[in-house]
């Protein structure tokens, strides 16, 4: 059973904010949020050139929302600052007389400050409520990889899936399929990664090679040291390059997940043959936060 993509995301504080204030009647000082995806994303855009934004839990009319101010600083350059650059000077006679010493300090550099506030409805989710929400659980994966650049992925993999539903028997001119074509991703323990899409009329493929193949902490696996012996990854390598951990991935919800690519940082591709797809997007913090990683 198919059930899309899931996020996990582990952040250090301080990836996220300059300074914070939290108070709650909870244990650890927890505040537990459920939030609408889609208005957090358009606020959190608008303040992408914010000179500053700043976040609270609130209350308005009984409903608890996060609200967000945005400031945002634009220069503006009067009339009177213009006409005292030129000093009145003829544009046709244009000389070294026309740049006149001048106090323009009361006229130039003046800023104009602009305050959006954008309010996203939330609920406060009780601790009893959110204790059976944890990391999504699945088998240990057979091959695990560091990506190519998830930017250089992205536009061969897009191009894949344009190809195969422009050539696709069941699309029609000019309209798109609701799901698309199924991309099929492998990695092996030698360093290479596959990217292929098979349909009637098209079978294309790219490959990475010289990528690294991360070494397992004996501390994340279950049973420590002595396990790793038997662990899928040690037999995948050990049955040599050609063996691969392969899995099928929807085109147009893989293109969406590559976008996390903007963020930077490396990315660890974890294979369950025909099973799932996992990905551990450790991002790059400042010196000296702690490591934040999406899964």
């Amino acid at each position: 059973m198919e059930i899309g993509t899931q996020v996990w995301a582990s952040l250090s504080i301080d990836s996220i904010f300059e300074d914070y204030a939290i108070q709650s009647a909870a244990p650890n000082n927890t505040i537990n949020l459920e939030l609408p995806l889609q208005p957090l994303n358009r606020a959190l855009r608008s303040a992408i050139n914010a000179s500053s934004a700043s976040i609270r839990l609130t209350k308005k009319d009984g409903i608890p929302v996060l609200s967000l101010t945005i400031v945002t600083h634009i220069a503006s350059f009067s009339n009177a600052a213009t006409n005292a650059f030129l000093g009145g000077a003829n544009l046709d006679n244009i000389g070294d007389h026309m740049f006149q010493e001048e106090n323009l300090d009361a006229d130039l550099g003046r800023e104009r400050e602009t305050v959006v506030t954008q309010d996203i409805p939330v609920r406060v989710l009780t601790a009893e409520s959110v204790e059976g929400i944890h990391e999504p659980r699945v088998r240990e994966p057979d091959a695990h990889i560091i990506l190519p650049s998830l930017l250089q992925l992205k536009s061969i993999s897009d191009r894949f899936t344009k190809l195969a539903m422009a050539t696709s028997n069941g699309t029609v001119r000019g309209t798109s399929s609701a799901i698309g074509p199924k991309l099929e991703l492998a990695a092996n323990m030698h360093g290479s990664l596959k990217l292929s899409i098979t349909t009637d009329v098209l079978n294309i493929s790219s490959v990475w090679t010289g990528l690294t193949n991360p070494v397992l902490d004996p501390k994340q696996v279950e049973d420590g040291e002595e396990s790793l012996e038997d662990h899928p990854s040690t037999k995948l390598r050990e049955a040599g390059p050609d063996a691969w951990s392969t899995v099928r991935i929807d085109g147009k919800d893989w293109g969406r997940v590559l976008s996390v690519g903007r963020l930077g940082g490396r990315v660890i591709a974890c294979f369950a043959d025909g099973h799932a797809l996992i990905l551990y997007v450790y991002l790059t913090n400042y010196e000296g936060a702690d490591e934040s990683v999406l899964t």
